[in-house]
């Protein structure tokens, strides 16, 4: 019977660990990019702002 290799499958295991934290970094980042307002976007607070949706006429 062959001798197991033990480098071959804690290098295995140590790739699979580093995979799965490289997705879960992007799943993060992902996250925090899709929480954070699109800078492009005016988010005009004022109510006297004649632009304003909730400006009275």
């Amino acid at each position: 019977m062959p001798k197991r290799n033990y480098g071959f499958e804690k290098r295995q295991k140590e790739l699979a660990k580093q995979r799965k934290r490289e997705e879960k970094r992007q799943r993060r980042a992902e996250k925090k990019a899709s929480d954070e307002p699109d800078p492009d976007t005016d988010l005009d607070t004022d109510p006297d702002s004649p632009d304003s949706p909730t400006a009275q006429p």
